[in-house]
């Protein structure tokens, strides 16, 4: 999952690593902590990054991504062996510190996800946090358990580590059939440095993907830096590319303009169906939304419910804003498709 000389000074290893491969109960310790892991806020997409790219989704070797779902190249310059024929459906592009894909990858464990970050320490610490998921299988994401004020409205115990959450949270599921596998290990979950303004094509074929996310994107409010908006009428052809008809893409932020500007770029657009709440509310009853392989039920439905609860209450920023009692806008809009 991508290369050691991105690991940034001070980052967890030796001793760390070692904490890491113990699993079970040094879970709590084994997790990567963010104060080793600093990087400024923003960056901006339009500079010219030292980043690593293929020349076509065909010669990109994801078998360092998702080495149970992937076959090495057989030849340097190849892209990965089709494996079990799986190909990643879900991006989230600046995840951040991960809490989404690292959250909807046991909510889908036959679907393959890809978080895409332009910043070097912030992508790092999403690589180490799923290498830790991947070894210490029963332990959760340490930066998705439930605040102290939470857990106490819950009856928790504030001070219980990660692998005593993971009971708590099995046992009181409100689904059992949400639960992935006995044995599952985060194998269907990676993360990436790329700028996706430049490069997305690059990485993903033509209606590849079933959902991509836009969450709490840099609002870059100075006039002068809309062009660098994560949204805008050429990104749009893009994204429409990569997502397939029927597959969904997701907004929210904090930042009514931010909102308002989105909304305004995508509702024109012919290739975007705004959906209404009521609609949000009912994906996945009567189809599985473009996933393969998920097919319309009420337990799709209920997924489709808990993806919506992550893109709200899931990743950092969303936290920050629940806590500050900030308002959150959000959209979703269905790719549809124009008969020529």
């Amino acid at each position: 999952m991508g290369k050691g000389k991105n690991r940034p000074a001070g980052a967890p290893s030796g001793k760390h690593a070692e904490m890491i491969a113990n699993g079970g109960e040094a879970a709590s310790l084994g997790m990567p902590r963010k104060k080793f892991y600093r990087q400024r806020a923003h960056a901006n997409p339009l500079s010219i990054h030292s980043l690593e790219y293929p020349s076509s989704p065909f010669t990109m070797d994801w078998s360092t991504h998702y080495p149970t779902f992937f076959d090495p190249p057989k030849a340097d310059g190849e892209g990965s062996g089709p494996g079990k024929g799986k190909r990643v459906e879900f991006a989230d592009v600046g995840c951040g510190f991960g809490g989404l894909v690292v959250n909807l990858a046991p909510l889908f464990p036959e679907t393959l996800m890809m978080g895409l970050e332009i910043r070097v320490q912030v992508t790092q610490y999403v690589e180490d946090k799923i290498n830790a998921l991947r070894l210490n299988p029963k332990s959760i994401d340490p930066d998705n358990l439930p605040e102290p004020d939470e857990a106490a409205a819950e009856g928790a115990d504030a001070e219980q580590g990660p692998a005593k959450r993971v009971k708590l949270d099995a046992a009181t599921a409100p689904d059992s059939g949400l639960l992935p596998p006995e044995n599952y290990a985060y194998g269907n979950v990676s993360v990436l440095r790329g700028n996706a303004m430049k490069f997305l094509p690059n990485f993903f074929d033509k209606g590849q993907l079933s959902k991509i996310f836009f969450l709490f994107p840099d609002p870059h409010f100075k006039a002068r830096k809309h062009k660098a908006r994560i949204i805008s009428p050429t990104l749009l052809a893009e994204y429409a590319y990569v997502v397939r008809p029927g597959g969904l893409l997701y907004t929210i932020t904090d930042v009514p303009d931010l909102h308002t500007w989105m909304v305004s770029h995508l509702d024109p657009f012919p290739l975007f169906h705004r959906l209404t709440e009521e609609e949000i509310d009912n994906l996945g009853l009567e189809s599985g939304e473009g996933v393969e392989g998920v097919v319309g039920s009420e337990l799709s439905r209920e997924r489709e419910r808990a993806v919506m609860e992550a893109v709200k209450l899931k990743t950092e920023e969303g936290r920050k804003v629940e806590r500050n009692h900030s308002g959150k806008q959000w959209s979703v809009w269905r790719r549809v498709e124009i008969d020529c």
